[in-house]
């Protein structure tokens, strides 16, 4: 083997594991962005519906937000919303 030939087989054999990839890894990536779209969606929603930032929207909009989440099947925070003052 000669020397010129050694990095065209490392170019192949890159190009060989990149083809090989697992199918799971291609479904589990597009389930993660699946999610994190949907619970980007939620929280664009919520400012959309409560924009200002008092406390009182912040508190509504952090409710709908969860309740959007939750709605979706999607893991939301389970502790009390602070108290309106």
């Amino acid at each position: 083997m000669t020397r010129s030939s050694v990095p065209g087989l490392l170019l192949l054999a890159l190009a060989a594991l990149a083809v090989a990839r697992p199918a799971g890894a291609d479904q589990n990536q597009q389930t993660s962005d699946a999610e994190w779209r949907a619970m980007d969606n939620c929280a664009h929603e919520a400012f959309r519906k409560f924009p200002d930032y008092t406390h009182e929207s912040n508190l509504k909009r952090e409710a709908y937000r969860r309740a959007c989440l939750r709605k979706k099947g999607l893991p939301a925070p389970d502790d009390p919303l602070p108290q309106p003052h």
